[in-house]
């Protein structure tokens, strides 16, 4: 079953000899649970695409459909719902609030949307990640790994349509790297949630069910991996 579809995406900056085509007729569908690698060298075009799926950044043109909708048919505010509803967002820097602990992070996004927290997905998220007994640490408490296991939780919290990482590794040691990608592997496989990851690194990509691989704003390859097999 089809969670996302990209149709001829682009996003241009600038205009005449200062055009910079960042994401160039970019096509692609994603299958619901499936796990895909965006890979690609630096400023081939692949954060940008990641930020247009998750509706930070708008096209230039072009059309991605989630579960059905037309994400950019939506109004500011509807994009802002679709956001904290649909998208789990995790960055290589972790982005938490400093002011606030572990379940204060986690559970941000239900209370921002007006919801009541599932005590029992957090209870179950915070054994998942290995942060039961960190629950009320605040960030500056916590180690770059631990962090980051945080992010994931405050990612899964809503039951997103889709969860997209942006280089979640990218700020931690080899040994962190392997556990935070485990952990995601684990998300999509228990809650069966459809995770796009886009890194740099090949040994973190041949992990997931399908590589695509962009330069110069356009798809190069689209690949299932021996993992998928």
């Amino acid at each position: 079953m089809e969670i996302l579809r990209i149709e001829n995406l682009t996003k241009v900056y600038g205009s005449g000899e200062n055009e910079v085509r960042a994401v160039d007729g970019i096509s692609f569908s994603v299958e619901k649970g499936e796990f895909l690698a965006i890979i690609g060298p630096s400023g081939s075009g692949k954060s940008t695409l990641l930020h247009i799926i998750g509706a930070v950044d708008r096209p230039t043109g072009g059309k991605v459909f989630m579960d059905g909708e037309d994400v950019y048919a939506k109004s500011e505010d509807e994009l802002a719902v679709f956001r904290r509803r649909q998208v789990g967002l995790i960055y290589q820097f972790y982005n938490l609030i400093p002011v606030l602990n572990v379940v204060e992070n986690i559970t941000l996004p239900v209370l921002m949307d007006g919801g009541t927290p599932d005590e029992q997905r957090l209870s179950d998220l915070l054994a998942t990640l290995n942060l039961t007994d960190r629950k009320n640490n605040l960030p500056n408490q916590l180690s770059g790994g631990q962090q980051q296991r945080v992010s994931i939780g405050r990612a899964l919290m809503n039951n997103p349509a889709v969860v997209l990482a942006d280089e979640p590794t990218g700020n931690l040691d080899s040994k962190n790297s392997q556990e935070i990608i485990d952990l995601l592997k684990l998300s999509n496989k228990k809650y069966g949630q459809t995770l796009i990851v886009i890194t740099h690194d090949e040994s973190i990509a041949a992990q997931a069910d399908r590589i695509i691989t962009v330069e110069d704003g356009k798809i190069v390859s689209d690949r299932r991996t021996l993992e998928a097999e």
